[in-house]
């Protein structure tokens, strides 16, 4: 009995992880309102299975994006850390255009209104604190126009989720150029 319960729960761990990496691959490729049922299908797993692991699609959302919410917030983090503000914020611009360009479906998560994901929520709130804090020391600084604001930002990965290329390389090197002529736009 007890060889058998070890073997179940390993079962879980690898159905769950196969489930997260469908819905991250789906929510890249068709955006957040696939059905579950087709997460499902592409974890090789039943529907039931996907709601026993994540008992609603906002907590699917959330658990697939972990990684990305720590990166954001890294990124925010090291620019609000940087002694020199201008740098801090053009570095952040870049990390945060390559990160959308690397997974498109996390921008629209974290821009999305799930009423239950409350970590995108609270990932939301917190972004939005540090970014208007990045802009207010930038334009302490004399580096960034004085009519930047968070709209601008907002409006700069609205814009970013059009970058389209062939290859993930192509889309990376695509949002690096997007990030320098936004930061040259942006600059007092």
């Amino acid at each position: 009995m007890t060889a058998r319960l070890p073997h179940r729960r390993s079962d879980a761990r690898d159905s769950r992880g196969r489930i997260l990496d469908a819905a991250r691959a789906v929510f890249v490729t068709e955006g957040l309102e696939v059905p579950v049922r087709e997460i499902a299908r592409r974890a090789e797993v039943g529907p039931a299975t996907v709601y026993r692991h994540f008992p609603a699609k906002e907590t699917l959302v959330a658990a697939a994006f972990t990684e990305q919410v720590l990166a954001w917030r890294s990124a925010m983090d090291e620019g609000l850390a940087d002694p020199d503000p201008w740098r801090g914020f053009r570095v952040t611009v870049r990390k945060l255009c390559e990160l959308q360009a690397r997974d498109h479906g996390f921008t629209t998560a974290f821009k999305s209104e799930f009423p239950r994901a409350v970590d995108l929520a609270a990932m939301r709130t917190t972004s939005l604190t540090s970014a208007a804090r990045l802009i207010r020391r930038a334009k302490e600084s004399g580096h960034l126009r004085p009519d930047v604001g968070l709209a601008d930002l907002d409006l700069m990965l609205m814009a970013g989720t059009g970058i389209r290329a062939s290859t993930p390389a192509a889309r990376i090197a695509a949002s690096r150029r997007f990030a320098a002529l936004t930061v040259q736009a942006f600059r007092a």
